[in-house]
């Protein structure tokens, strides 16, 4: 992977970070611990070496899910943004919180026996994009993209912008 820079934040804005260094070990991690911090059924995470890793933005709240392990995440919207074990002189960070969160393919899965074993079908369901879909009352889901909180997918000076507050 390259040593870019890489940027990424949490939901509402209020976290942002950035990583000046490559993201190594890409990875999902399927296992029940995974699963319950990303309320998902798995969470995908790079290393970053944590002398290169910085927020730029707010505070990590903070959540020890076992003696070594420090989650952190925005403690306003809820977002997972890392995964660090403290003993480590790295850290991983939630792929799916980078600004552009294609830019890393994972490489290896972990703790597949956890992993759901309908996931080698979910190619051959149906799908839509967000601007074809609605909702089950017939409202269109672009509404939501018109009307929602979410930070941008890039640095910003201030978030909220005024008058969103």
């Amino acid at each position: 992977m390259s040593t870019q820079a890489y940027t990424g934040g949490c939901q509402c804005g209020a976290v942002r970070y950035r990583i000046d260094g490559p993201l190594t070990n890409a990875h999902v991690c399927h296992c029940r611990m995974c699963q319950k911090a990303a309320g998902n059924y798995f969470m995908p995470l790079a290393n970053a070496q944590k002398a290169d890793f910085r927020l730029t933005r707010g505070t990590l709240a903070v959540f020890s899910s076992s003696q070594s392990v420090e989650r952190g995440f925005c403690a306003k919207c809820g977002t997972p943004l890392t995964f660090d074990t403290v003993t480590a002189a790295h850290l991983n960070v939630v792929l799916g919180s980078l600004d552009d969160p294609a830019a890393v393919q994972p490489e290896v899965q972990y703790g597949t026996e956890s992993k759901m074993p309908w996931f080698a079908g979910l190619d051959t369901l149906p799908g839509e994009a967000t601007e074809e879909s609605e909702d089950q009352d017939g409202v269109p889901l672009s509404v939501i993209r018109e009307t929602n909180h979410q930070h941008p997918d890039h640095d910003t000076e201030v978030w909220p912008p005024e008058g969103k507050r």
